[in-house]
């Protein structure tokens, strides 16, 4: 065959099944999913067909396997029964504004758990002081210890930890830990973390393994991103900081000096019964164990506060086990019932085209908007993809304060007004959106939000302020990687 004639036929048929390739992924590809991440993907695949054929067949589902969703909704429906059997709390609802009743009905209709009153939170901001404070209740632990973490790492920092969940073990308290399998594996020391955990005697199970010869496999980058401690059913513990020292173990992160700032907050009373929920939900589906009838707590065995500073609490997973974006529908239902302000703090802020629209439409309305972020970022496409959004806010009006080196601002955390407040795992972007599975806690309680105000205020004094000015000095390079950061921030 003539080689001009070989190398126009190969050249055809390339171009044919590029078209055809074309056609599956614009038949496929914007089912269920949001525009931009359609087009994302579609913009990839034309532009790189081989590496995004790959690609979105390795990633490019973002569910669970239907087995775990619906084992996720015959939770709910678990906890909706066991919620109606025992009652609800009598609650002064006249006192809630419509709006925030109205939110707390969504949540329970999303995820079966009640907004429930007369519990007392107490917020951590310092590192250490919030580990020793779990260690000291897991030190009075008398039935059963309950731990579930990102990421889990044995070190300098979390040995005390360790060790009293040894000492509880020793007494013969049951202690149960769940670690996100791909996070906690790749971290420095991994199996001699493990391996302790294994000598003290706490049964732990992976959250979300990739096991593929084992049976055990879903979207690779979808993540277990909760973190939960609970003692005994009478405490718990919930925010942003994993179990594992400040700077992670990390080369990297030490050579540069990195260190995380988080907040945790405690609880007593009726909420701790739906963290413990959240705990048992992820138990059961990971081990196939159920522990509802040994380590559940009923909410009206818990203590109720009737202070002044009592708040009510409610709880909110989310995650691709469930139908819909569960955090996302609240933050935008805060944002949008917001009447003075909002106060936003996330590391990883890189929202969605709702998220935007109601952020800068709420400084439209009047509201004082505040967001805190790193001044510097530990994931580089995130970081660039987060810094794209800064001249639309500035424009709006929002006031973003830069949290100094060489701390990361790993906190997740706003408020609303002066008496709503929501604190949890849940960062502001599409990950914790779509792909992670996340826990958030709403709390409607002026005493709360007046602490949470004050560590606002220490963000403020510690870094400074952005300003559209200084932002329109950046230079076009930088600019440049944050555009294209943005569009890979949409692949999901």
């Amino acid at each position: 065959m003539d080689g001009s004639l070989l190398a126009n036929l190969i050249w055809l048929v390339s171009l044919a099944v590029h078209l055809v390739v074309i056609v599956l992924a614009l038949i496929y590809i914007p089912r269920d999913r949001k525009p931009t991440a359609a087009m994302a993907w579609l913009l990839l695949i034309i532009l790189f067909p081989f590496f995004g054929i790959v690609l979105y067949l390795l990633i490019g589902n973002f569910t669970l396997p239907k087995k775990r969703r619906e084992e996720q909704a015959r939770i709910d429906t678990l906890i909706k029964g066991r919620a109606a059997k025992a009652g609800k709390l009598v609650a002064d609802e006249s006192n809630w504004p419509r709006w925030f009743q109205r939110i707390a009905q969504q949540n329970e209709r999303l995820t079966a758990l009640p907004a429930l009153p007369g519990n007392n939170a107490t917020l951590y901001d310092d590192y250490q002081t919030s580990i020793d404070a779990m260690t000291s209740e897991i030190d009075r632990a008398q039935q059963w210890v309950h731990v579930e973490f990102f990421i889990v790492g044995w070190d300098d920092t979390t040995r005390g930890f360790f060790s009293a969940m040894e000492r509880a073990v020793a007494r013969g308290v049951e202690v149960k830990l769940l670690a996100d399998h791909v996070s906690s594996k790749k971290i420095a020391h991994s199996k001699e973390t493990f391996a302790e955990l294994d000598r003290i005697g706490v049964k732990w199970a992976w959250m979300l393994p990739v096991m593929p010869f084992k049976g055990k496999y879903q979207r690779p980058d979808l993540r277990n991103h909760r973190k939960i401690v609970v003692v005994d059913g009478r405490v718990a513990f919930m925010g942003s900081q994993n179990l594992i020292s400040r700077d992670y173990d990390s080369e990297k992160n030490i050579k540069r000096g990195l260190k995380w700032q988080e907040l945790v907050t405690r609880l007593t009373g009726p909420v701790v019964a739906s963290v413990n929920a959240v705990f048992l939900s992820d138990w059961l589906i990971e081990t196939d164990e159920d522990l509802a009838d040994v380590e559940h707590v009923r909410v009206s065995d818990l203590p109720v506060d009737t202070s002044p500073d009592a708040v009510v609490c409610q709880v909110v997973p989310s995650g691709p086990g469930y139908q819909t974006e569960n955090n996302l529908r609240l933050f935008l239902s805060l944002i949008y019932g917001a009447t003075e302000r909002i106060i936003l703090t996330s590391p990883y802020f890189v929202p969605d085209e709702a998220m935007v629209y109601a952020i800068t439409t709420a400084c439209q309305r009047g509201l004082e908007v505040q967001l805190f972020v790193s001044e510097i970022g530990d994931q580089g496409l995130v970081y660039h993809a987060q810094r794209s959004y800064y001249d639309a806010l500035l424009e709006a009006g929002v006031k973003i304060f830069l949290y100094p080196a060489p701390f990361i601002l790993h906190s997740k955390h706003f408020s609303i007004d002066d008496n709503i407040a929501v604190i949890g795992s849940s960062n502001m972007d599409i990950r914790s959106f779509s792909l992670n599975m996340e826990v958030s806690l709403l709390v409607l309680g002026e005493s709360f939000v007046a602490d949470m105000r004050e560590v606002e205020q220490a963000y403020r004094d510690a870094g400074r302020q952005l300003t559209l000015e200084e932002w329109k000095r950046e230079p076009g390079k930088a600019t440049f990687l944050d555009g294209v950061a943005r569009l890979t921030s949409a692949v999901n």
